[in-house]
């Protein structure tokens, strides 16, 4: 399973129904298992992000479907940062000459 760190910033019409973002973060993650992701943890934060999300997926491709029903929803933009775990970035870092 790969790991990202998902970064959130609500729209327009995100913070016009901010009331409903605790129902909408357990839709979510009912909604990733069915893409084949996991919503592992998520937090509410201040600065430049609104929401920081870890998730894991079986391939890029589920999390990249998950990505676009999640955008295509129209409460959030995202940016994400691939994450490696330590034994995973040493099998990188083992690559090399």
């Amino acid at each position: 399973m790969a790991t990202y760190v998902v970064l959130l910033q609500f729209t327009d019409q995100g913070i016009r129904t901010i009331k409903n973002t605790a129902q909408r973060a357990g839709q979510t993650a009912e909604m990733a298992k069915t893409f084949g992701c996991e919503m592992k943890q998520i937090y509410w934060t201040l600065g430049e992000y609104d929401i920081v999300s870890v998730v894991e997926a079986a391939d890029e491709q589920s999390f990249l479907a998950f990505g676009f029903a999640l955008g295509s929803a129209g409460n959030v933009r995202s940016q994400t940062l691939r994450a490696f775990t330590k034994d995973e970035i040493s099998a990188v870092i083992g690559k090399l000459p």
